[in-house]
């Protein structure tokens, strides 16, 4: 079986956890101050707060917005669901705009046409490891004086025009198993902003600055040194990832180039794509859709992933939400039903991007 994604550690990983195990402190501490610290300087802001998974610094990020009812959050729904259930859990109302085929990112101009007097926030999704087109995105957000959230859950360390993912404002980051950078669970925010920093700080102690000194009311979003001690040496390893990463995707492409009824993904001129997934879309004129082609790739022992397989406004728990405003977005409806994953992580064999090549050229040319 050649899978999707495959998590590995190595003899670093072990040392450190080993270290953090006898030195008998184990929640939040000096590891955890590491991994910050280092997760930011590589990230090229200024501060990074590890919070306890992905959803939290989502929500996190928008608690320290101070969202009021009514408020809309202005996002993509083509996403994982954690990015809207954040904005409900904020507090926010969640609308959306239509994404672009090209990087499958919010498409600035659905994005400004889409924007009212309620909108507060645009939060756009740096899908599967690229960035969406952020130039834009920031002029609307300086124009209309809205706040900008980078959900980078998948995309550390890519960057756009020369500006690192977190630099147009506040970033939230996934530590989940399957992703570049893992923990198991976890998560970081980034911002550059003083305020908002020390506002993230006490929120994740349960409001506190120093003990039982209490602030805000808050929550217990720590990360503890155990995870921290997990992700610390892949940031060192980390450039060699994506490194691997890129030169597979490359391959990939090279492969497939020309195979019938194949859309190909692009890492887009002037941003750096750390290929958390290499995802392609099965055209209208394919032999076969989607969901074939993924189920015969899987007979043949090839791990194909779906991200995403409905828009989230297509499920009852959202449709039917009050504070989800559903809209249409053709462009998001069409590629929901197209994108497939390919395997491209790190522990690939040069014979498992041959084997991946051939069977989907097969498949694709019966």
């Amino acid at each position: 079986m050649i899978p999707i994604t495959s998590v590995r550690f190595g003899p670093e990983e072990e040392a450190l956890v080993l270290e953090v195990l006898r030195s008998g402190s184990i929640a939040q501490g000096p590891m955890v101050k590491r991994f910050e610290d280092r997760f930011a300087e590589l990230s090229g802001v200024k501060h990074a707060i590890a919070v306890n998974n992905g959803t939290t610094a989502l929500v996190a990020a928008l608690q320290v917005m101070d969202l009021q009812p009514g408020d809309e959050v202005l996002t993509t729904p083509f996403t994982f669901v954690a990015t809207v259930n954040a904005i409900l859990e904020a507090g926010g109302t969640a609308t959306f705009a239509d994404i672009r085929e090209d990087d499958y990112n919010l498409d600035p101009q659905s994005l400004e046409e889409r924007i009212t007097p309620a909108t507060k926030v645009l939060a756009p999704v740096h899908l599967y490891g690229q960035m969406a087109d952020m130039a834009p995105i920031e002029t609307l957000a300086q124009h209309h004086g809205l706040q900008i959230l980078e959900d980078a859950a998948q995309s550390h360390f890519s960057s756009y025009r020369g500006r690192p993912a977190g630099a147009f404002g506040t970033a939230a980051y996934s530590l989940y198993a399957t992703k570049n950078l893992t923990s198991g669970e976890g998560g970081v925010v980034t911002t550059n902003d003083d305020v908002v920093a020390d506002r993230l700080r006490v929120l994740r102690n349960q409001g506190m600055r120093e003990r039982y000194v209490y602030e805000v009311a808050g929550h217990n979003y720590r990360l503890t040194d155990l995870q921290a001690a997990v992700v610390i040496p892949q940031l060192e390893r980390y450039e060699a990832v994506v490194t691997a990463r890129r030169r597979n995707a490359t391959r990939l492409r090279d492969g497939l180039q020309g195979v019938p009824g194949l859309a190909l993904p692009l890492e887009l001129e002037g941003r750096t794509h750390v290929w958390h997934q290499f995802t392609i879309r099965v055209t209208e004129d394919a032999v076969m859709d989607r969901d074939e082609l993924a189920t015969r790739l899987t007979e043949a022992g090839i791990g194909a992933g779906i991200y995403y397989p409905k828009l989230i406004g297509d499920y009852d728990a959202y449709r039917d939400h009050p504070r989800v405003r559903v809209s249409e977005t053709p462009v998001a409806r069409r590629v929901a039903a197209q994108v497939m994953s390919l395997p491209v992580h790190q522990w690939l064999e040069d014979d498992d991007i041959t084997t991946v090549v051939d069977m989907v050229a097969k498949v694709m040319s019966a």
